[in-house]
């Protein structure tokens, strides 16, 4: 479903979510992911933050985290939405612009209200009735210009879209109100302040009568005005949990993802700004050990690395920033090792695991290709849809002679990627593999699944 782009493969990894234009489609976002061609963040550590966040309030509204998908967004708006059945999106801009973990966590609760709340399906059909007036209008608009009244037809019709959207717009107010109470039910039962969601949404009231012309996303998906705001204090206050704050371990670990986030996406000079060479505090370090990765001055990257690595040796997330800086600096077998201590101290991290290999590859020995597709191949048993992993293995398979199962890899690559090639290389595999083997029969259920679907955008 995603597409890896190599070069930046390790901590943060970008990716095109191609899919997501019909799962946004659901809810009519689909004009603004073709407009934003959406692309994504991946990165094991902010992920699996989040997931530490939300998977204790899907489990409170009753639902299964493991059907849950998240996915982070590269746009430094304020917004996060939930799409197309179980998925939730959430922007860049919440780890930047947001100041404690309590307030990413209301504005989850927020959306899995709406998933709870079946509001992606209700949303279709509503959308759906609201074409009523908009179909209707056209209709009458045609006919009174079909009599000879010009100006009666044009009226009529200019008034189908605004009574459509304002159709949906009362809907959507009320889905609103209903995630709001549902979000803040979440918080309670998993004995958090619901203070957080009340935050975010009074500062999206104030943005939006500050910028009624350009609000932000996250004002416009999610329309807030003082009752709003006001009902949500009210819930918030009669929680028993109303005044439970953050520990200050939960509010280190955010002040990290966002300070990493930062170094990562902003320019150069303003994460010096905010993160200037006097602040040596861990987030500051980190920011800057990302924003030199970019500049990129390498050597002050494993200088800041190297430091936060002193303070904490057991986060393999700081071994993942050192191993892509010695390969940056064209030193892959000094990256080996660091990315080999990410891999112990997290195993079951199919991203370290892959930007080893990368690494292993890099040297072009076979004694290490062996190794790298032995980890691509966990990796991948993980992560089945990581193209970049697909294009490692075919790689490995190449270095060690192997040319049915690097085609097999490359097919499987394409297919990942929803891209119709996959078929000649499945093809290609499936003739040489020895018939009746794992890895033919998964060759020749490309090649049956791929076929007719080819064969259909042909006709």
């Amino acid at each position: 479903m995603s597409i890896c782009n190599p070069i930046a493969r390790v901590c943060f990894r970008r990716a095109n979510l191609s899919a997501a234009l019909a799962l946004l489609a659901v809810l009519g976002f689909a004009h603004r992911a073709a407009a934003q061609q959406i692309q994504l963040l991946q990165d094991t550590e902010t992920e699996r933050v989040l997931r530490a966040y939300e998977d204790p309030i899907y489990k409170a509204a009753g639902l299964d985290p493991a059907a849950l998908h998240m996915y982070i967004v590269n746009d430094q708006s304020l917004n996060a939405f939930a799409a197309g059945g179980q998925n939730i999106f959430v922007n860049s801009g919440l780890f930047i612009q947001l100041r404690t973990p309590n307030e990413l966590i209301g504005v989850l609760a927020h959306e899995t209200g709406h998933i709870a709340g079946g509001h992606m399906e209700r949303g279709t059909d509503q959308m759906r009735k609201a074409t009523v007036p908009l179909l209707l209008s056209m209709v009458v608009g045609l006919a009174a210009g079909i009599a000879g009244s010009a100006d009666a037809a044009s009226a009529i019709m200019m008034s189908g879209p605004t009574l459509a959207q304002a159709q949906f717009d009362s809907f959507s107010r009320a889905q609103e109100a209903t995630a709001d109470q549902m979000g803040q039910k979440f918080l309670r039962l998993t004995h958090q302040s619901g203070e957080g969601m009340v935050h975010v949404f009074e500062r999206m009231a104030d943005e939006r009568a500050r910028a009624t012309l350009h609000p932000s996303a996250f004002a416009t998906d999610h329309p807030a005005d003082r009752d709003r705001v006001d009902a949500l204090q009210e819930v918030a206050d009669s929680s028993p949990y109303a005044n439970v704050p953050d520990s200050p371990e939960a509010q280190h670990e955010f002040d990290m993802i966002k300070a990493k986030m930062i170094g990562y996406l902003e320019p150069v000079d303003t994460v010096l700004l905010l993160y200037p060479l006097k602040n040596q505090s861990k987030p500051a370090r980190y920011a800057r050990s990302m924003a030199y990765l970019r500049k990129p001055d390498l050597k002050a990257a494993l200088t800041e690395t190297e430091s936060l690595i002193k303070d904490e040796p057991n986060n393999p997330y700081f071994y993942e920033v050192l191993g892509q800086a010695y390969v940056e600096m064209s030193q892959p077998e000094k990256g080996i090792a660091p990315y080999q201590k990410a891999v112990d101290l997290l195993p079951d991290a199919p991203e370290l695991r892959t930007a080893l290999a990368a690494a292993q590859l890099a040297m072009e020995r076979k004694d290490l290709a062996q190794k790298a597709v032995d980890n691509l191949k966990v990796a991948l048993q993980e992560n089945d849809e990581d193209s970049f992993g697909w294009y490692e293995l075919a790689a490995g398979y190449s270095l060690l002679g192997n040319q049915p199962m690097a085609d097999l890899a490359t097919a499987e690559r394409y297919y990942a990627q929803g891209n119709g090639n996959c078929l000649l290389f499945a093809k290609r595999a499936a003739k040489a593999l020895p018939e009746g083997s794992a890895e033919w029969q998964r060759a020749s259920d490309i090649v049956a699944i791929v076929t007719p679907l080819v064969r259909k955008s042909r006709e």
